[in-house]
């Protein structure tokens, strides 16, 4: 029963790995859609246009036409920031961010220019298009910072989809960092506290197993967060500022000290075992995994609390 219970915590851990992750999973499936109207500078139908729909974060395309009334239609997208550009001939390529939620359907009109030189073509006189139809402008998107947000000048910006894509998934990333971060608070806590009965003799106690169970999720959540963070893209220009710099300086503490303290902690169970007390190295298991849970929770205060 003693050793059941463990499973019965790893167990628990796991799901709720797999119930933390399944989200993102879900908020790609292809059920969004996206379509629109595209017109001339004078507001006439412009049909057989050629639509892209390309999505920033997979780089994945699909393409359509507008039918005779200048309506087109793309389904099945996945959700995330988009660009849709239209081409025709006679026109100049116009292009706009579209952000497309899951299950959503989203309607984006584009107005086509005639090139320079053209002025005198008739029902074609050039009008600028809507701000939110410049070619490779940033993402409006609410949820996630733009490169104008971190300090790239607006002539910096155009024509740097590539770099809003990056600056996206990492968005993205880190979101999952932050929620795995604070789940693995609470494993964290219960190892603490169970740590104060899981000494003796007796290696098939309980409260030990238990906290061996705690100890490995933990340790399986903090690894997953700390992936996330590591993986995540980093955007050339960005500075780090802040909280963040203690937030990443606390990480070299926190880091180090999650891989020291299992070791340690297996050291010390070894020589509990044999009916030994603790000694040499073993001994700083405990100041160790204090400092390391120390150093965590200052990790997250940092960016959760502003000063």
């Amino acid at each position: 029963m003693k050793a059941k219970a463990a499973k019965v915590v790893f167990g628990a851990g796991l799901v709720l790995i797999f119930v933390l992750n399944s989200e993102p999973l879900r908020a790609q499936e292809p059920n969004a859609t996206l379509s629109g109207t595209v017109t001339d500078a004078s507001g006439k139908i412009v049909a057989n246009a050629k639509v892209s729909v390309k999505n920033l974060y997979t780089g994945q395309a699909a393409e359509t036409q507008t039918n005779s009334t200048g309506v087109y239609t793309v389904s099945n997208l996945a959700s995330g920031d988009y660009e849709v550009s239209v081409t025709a001939e006679g026109f100049d390529t116009q292009a706009a961010k579209v952000m497309l939620a899951a299950g959503a359907t989203q309607t984006t009109d584009l107005t086509l220019t005639t090139p320079q030189g053209q002025l005198g073509v008739p029902g074609n006189n050039p009008t600028a298009a809507p701000a939110d139809n410049l070619p490779n402008a940033p993402s409006s998107s609410k949820t996630a910072p733009s490169l104008e947000d971190l300090g790239f000048p607006s002539t910096a910006t155009q024509g740097n989809a590539k770099e809003q894509a990056l600056l996206d998934k990492r968005t993205h990333m880190l979101k999952i960092h932050q929620r795995l971060g604070l789940i693995t608070t609470v494993p964290l806590l219960a190892t603490l506290i169970t740590s104060v009965n899981a000494g003796g003799k007796n290696t098939s106690t309980t409260s030990r197993d238990l906290h061996v169970a705690l100890g490995a999720v933990t340790g399986d959540l903090y690894f997953m967060s700390a992936y996330y963070a590591i993986r995540a893209p980093k955007v050339a220009g960005t500075e780090t500022r802040g909280p963040i710099r203690l937030h990443k300086a606390l990480a070299w503490i926190h880091g180090p000290g999650m891989i020291l303290t299992p070791i340690l902690g297996a050291m010390a169970f070894d020589q509990k075992s044999k009916g030994e007390k603790v000694h040499g190295i073993a001994a700083a298991h405990g100041p160790v995994a204090i400092v390391t849970a120390g150093a965590f929770g200052a990790a997250l205060l940092s960016v959760s609390v502003k000063f």
